[in-house]
C-alpha cells in the first residue's frame, strides 16, 4: 500500500505534535501546514518529518 504515516514537527520549537498519513505516489512532496503548537502556545508552520 502506498499510504505512509509521518509526524508534523513545529519549525520554531522542533516538537513533534501531530501524526498524519498521505499517499506517497500522488503527493511525493513534503507537507507544510499551519497548526497550533501547545509548547509555543501559538499557530506556527509544521513540516513533515519521518
Amino acid at each position: 500500500m502506498a499510504r505512509e504515516g509521518f509526524t508534523l514537527e513545529c519549525t520554531s520549537c522542533k516538537m513533534q505534535n501531530y501524526i498524519s498519513k498521505k499517499n506517497k505516489k500522488l503527493h511525493p512532496e513534503k507537507v507544510k501546514l499551519s497548526k497550533y503548537c501547545s509548547k509555543c502556545s501559538k499557530h506556527s508552520v509544521h513540516k513533515e518529518r519521518k
